[in-house]
């Protein structure tokens, strides 16, 4: 899918386009046609041989930061060798590229920085906005993943530096399902920050004022989406890492209008969702019968309630009694009927109950099968609350979903050690296998990467005008499906990551036929070979020839 445009670019001029640039790679014929004689070291490398190259440098690095900064330098050099790396070795690179060190690297983006990726949007360019798109480079643009850094996972507010999420994100989603990453554009919408190190900091990059709030705000993401729709018709948009009072406004403002969709919201409830299907496969419980006890009660944590909700009516409750069965703790305590002070995305959860605020007197009156942990709040998930857990279940489901690993609320040893092994445990940022009286156990990772890659691709081979809570519901029992015996022996409820572009192709395809009979499909007439088209639509990181 990488050919030379029609105006053959040469010379230096190729080796620094990191879409086209092949480095050592170039053939003597190559070298010859292209003006590059003498540009290169003699010697012709295999993309094998770079490999090894690359490898070795990064393995001496002492720290995963130092590791961050050699990645994204070789992205910014050569595109097909930096995915060639990443898809070959996913359970390495992908902890690096993102979660959890992408958190780190996004506090320290401003003393990092080398070289621009994406797009900067900032307050200032308000009634600018579609000059500031016509300047990127590609008019084909299929993806766009936007933040404006008020919630960097579970690190605050970040502004400017929240760049790093955008671009990693993409990266998975060619890295992981394929998408070609020049369809690809990340952007930050830089509206000012809250945080005071960041102001003070002469380093920063971004705008030194205190966020813009109200109409000036909704205006600029207004201009911003409409520019969108003016300048890349064809974009796919992913709101990421908004924080909790714009999130949910936001996708409820425009996922009927555009092509949109919110990962940390749909993306987290499917791949949350899926893990409970493939932990019911080990407790032998059906979705309709668990009992879910959120601690969080943010983006995460009710877009899950409100996918499983979906999940436990398909099987029989009504929606009423679905909801009765999700209750949610958050910095307050029970989330209750009688309370005055919630959100509006809260109400729905709110039971009809005395207020209760110590976690193990709302454990002791719900009787959780599952405890569901997206509060970013490390520890809360204790040695008494685990083992309170364990007492009431035989097997119970621990889910501790925070990112970065800083901001879990268990951690994996931690979860099997004092539930005496029996937790059925994931988490959002990989933790290392555990061995405890002689057994190893395999955490999965709830990461969302299992998910948007693949429900990205289906939209993109169907142009669905439209992303549906449907198409994460699909997703998550398509991602479930691909769980094999072999796993839950190992205790892991999700795939292994050297499955994922066979995971993504699975949810591409599941997503994509959603669309065509929801009748949201513009790729018209459907492709015969639907299975067959996705796959042919999924970038392969290997070099072509040029002469």
């Amino acid at each position: 899918m990488t050919t030379l445009p029609q105006k053959t670019v040469t010379g230096i001029n190729l080796l620094h386009d990191p879409v086209l640039n092949k480095g050592t790679a170039f053939t003597d014929k190559e070298r010859d046609a292209l003006g590059l004689r003498g540009l290169l070291p003699p010697s012709v490398n295999t993309q094998e041989i770079q490999m090894e190259r690359v490898l070795g440098n990064l393995r001496r690095k002492t720290s995963d930061l130092e590791k961050y900064i050699q990645l994204v330098g070789l992205q910014d050099r050569n595109e097909t060798l930096f995915y060639r790396i990443a898809l070959e070795n996913l359970d390495e690179i992908m902890p690096l590229i993102y979660t959890p060190t992408v958190g780190l690297a996004c506090q320290e983006y401003d003393h990092i920085f080398r070289r621009p990726r994406g797009l900067f949007i900032s307050a200032n360019d308000a009634g600018k906005i579609p000059t500031v798109l016509k300047n990127w480079h590609n008019r084909d643009v299929r993806v766009i993943v936007v933040t404006d850094g008020e919630r960097i996972l579970g690190l605050g507010d970040l502004s400017a530096n929240g760049m790093g999420i955008p671009v990693g994100k993409l990266a998975l989603y060619t890295a992981c399902a394929g998408i070609h990453p020049s369809y690809c554009l990340p952007v930050t919408l830089d509206v000012g920050t809250e945080n005071e190190r960041l102001l003070t900091d002469p380093l920063y990059l971004g705008l030194r004022q205190r966020r813009i709030r109200g109409a000036t705000y909704d205006d600029l993401i207004e201009e911003f989406v409409n520019a969108v729709q003016h300048e890349f018709p064809h974009a796919l948009i992913q709101f990421e890492d908004f924080a909790n009072h714009n999130a949910f406004r936001l996708l409820k403002k425009y996922r009927n209008l555009v092509c949109t969709f919110n990962d940390d919201i749909q993306g987290t409830a499917a791949v949350a969702l899926a893990g409970l299907y493939s932990a019911l496969r080990i407790t032998r419980k059906p979705l309709k019968e668990q009992k879910l006890l959120f601690f969080g009660a943010g983006e995460a944590g009710t877009g899950i309630a409100d996918l499983t909700v979906a999940g436990m009516v398909e099987e029989g409750l009504t929606e009423t009694e679905a909801r009765a069965r999700c209750w949610f703790i958050d910095s307050k305590g029970l989330v209750v009927k009688s309370r005055t002070d919630l959100a509006e995305h809260k109400v729905p959860y709110a039971i009809d109950r005395p207020f209760l605020k110590d976690s193990l007197d709302i454990i002791d009156a719900m009787a959780p099968t599952a405890l569901i942990g997206v509060s970013g709040q490390h520890g809360v998930f204790d040695e008494t609350i685990l083992r309170r857990a364990a007492k009431i279940n035989d097997r119970p489901i621990v889910f501790a979903l925070s990112n970065p690993t800083s901001k879990a609320e268990c951690t994996a040893e931690t979860a099997y050690r004092h539930t005496d092994g029996r937790a059925v445990f994931a988490s959002g940022s990989p933790f290392a296998p555990v061995t405890l009286n002689g057994t190893t156990f395999v955490p999965g990772q709830g990461n969302n990467s299992y998910i948007f890659p693949g429900v990205g691709l289906g939209v993109l081979a169907s142009q669905s005008q439209r992303v549906t809570d449907e198409m994460f519901l699909t997703a998550a029992r398509t991602l479930a499906h691909e769980v094999g015996e072999e796993d839950l022996d190992k205790g892991r409820i999700y795939p292994p990551l050297t499955k994922i572009r066979r995971v993504s192709a699975a949810i591409a395809l599941a997503t994509a036929e959603l669309a065509y009979k929801r009748g949201l499909a513009t790729k018209l007439p459907r492709p015969a070979n639907l299975p067959g088209y996705i796959q042919s639509q999924m970038y392969n990181p290997m070099y072509e020839s040029y002469v």
